[in-house]
């Protein structure tokens, strides 16, 4: 069972601000929320869930679906710790299906089937692709990290396909959304090759793999690993982010625990168990790796920097470590995709099967 920890709201209203109203929510109505939410957990006027739903409820009524959508994603916000967070998740799909219509690329919600160890995992995923695409492109499989996902990413996932003119198959990663936990670097390995093999039936043969955050973790394992044919890692991390002793910033703490499984608020040591499974050192110490684009912002207070440059004179690998910006580099998210457009543009990755 998931379980709450203590955290202050404001300090993530501090941290996702500029997250928030770039994604498309008015800055007025942001503001209303944040200055109605005193609490973290109690469902309850003045509480997280409940005033964020409560501006998605109003979208709704005025049929402003993807605003609606967007809203009960931070209702949900930052991991569904409790009944109510499953309930935002839940009506947030509900209003991003109602919104699918209007998206400017086509849109499928598909069901796959992932073998995994001795049993299945039954995974939703999102196709997005150009109008009219006829599967003559690559795939491009992506995914956001811990505590933003596929839905909640929909605007960049969607101006990726509208870019390159590639299909586009969003999903999430284990222990966060709809994706079951717990979060385990072996399953997720084991999630994205059996989506890869899905994207390969779907487009021309070619897989790309784009990673958000943890997300990027698991794009940094199937490019170290051969698994795709070309990745593209924003924020991952990959070795020192697991080092025994770090610490975690803006209640990340307990939105790792929720995602690793724990059922109480586990001590720094009990984390620390978990982190040498995540430690990619043995694939980096390979020379397997596709082409990769590896890029995040210098100041990021959860992924060391080491994490990047520790790719840095890669075959096949280039790199970009962004002055002035933190996680994910998001506040220079213009610059981001324009690094990752030109990549992919400079190395036919979005058009050709080599």
């Amino acid at each position: 069972m998931p379980y709450q920890w203590k955290v202050a709201p404001e300090d993530l209203f501090v941290e996702r601000y500029r997250q928030m109203v770039n994604s498309g929510l008015p800055v007025e109505d942001v503001e209303a929320v944040r200055s109605a939410v005193a609490e973290m957990w109690p469902e309850r006027p003045g509480g997280w869930v409940y005033e964020w739903s409560r501006l998605a409820a109003g979208y709704a009524e005025r049929r402003q679906h993807r605003l609606a959508a967007l809203a009960y994603g931070w209702a949900k916000f930052p991991t569904l710790a409790d009944d109510a967070k499953h309930t935002a998740l839940e009506r947030q799909l509900e209003q991003y299906v109602l919104a699918a219509p209007g998206f400017e690329a086509a849109f499928e919600r598909r069901i796959v089937d992932v073998p995994c160890g001795e049993g299945v995992i039954t995974l939703p995923v999102h196709l997005l692709t150009p109008r009219g695409w006829s599967g003559d492109t690559p795939v491009l499989l992506a995914s956001g990290g811990v505590d933003t996902w596929k839905m909640d990413f929909h605007g960049l996932f969607e101006m990726v396909a509208l870019r390159t003119g590639m299909g586009v198959l969003a999903f999430d990663i284990p222990g966060t959304g709809e994706c079951a936990g717990p979060m385990n670097s072996e399953v997720g390995a084991d999630i994205v090759r059996a989506l890869a093999a899905e994207a390969r039936a779907l487009g021309n043969g070619r897989v790309l793999h784009l990673g958000m955050s943890m997300g990027g973790h698991f794009s940094a394992r199937s490019g170290l690993a051969g698994d795709v044919d070309a990745a593209i890692v924003i924020g991952g991390p990959v070795e020192t982010a697991f080092a025994r002793g770090r610490g975690f910033a803006h209640g990340m703490d307990g939105i790792v625990g929720n995602a690793l499984g724990f059922d109480h608020e586990p001590a720094p040591d009990e984390l620390a168990e978990n982190w040498p499974y995540f430690v990619l050192r043995p694939l980096l110490d390979l020379d397997t790796n596709v082409p990769m684009l590896v890029i995040n912002g210098a100041d990021d207070v959860h992924v060391p920097q080491q994490d990047t440059l520790v790719f840095d004179g890669r075959r096949d690998t280039e790199v970009h470590l962004l002055p002035d910006t933190g996680h994910c580099a998001v506040s220079k998210m213009p610059q981001v995709l324009q690094v990752m457009f030109e990549w992919i543009d400079r190395r036919r990755l979005s058009t050709v099967r080599s």
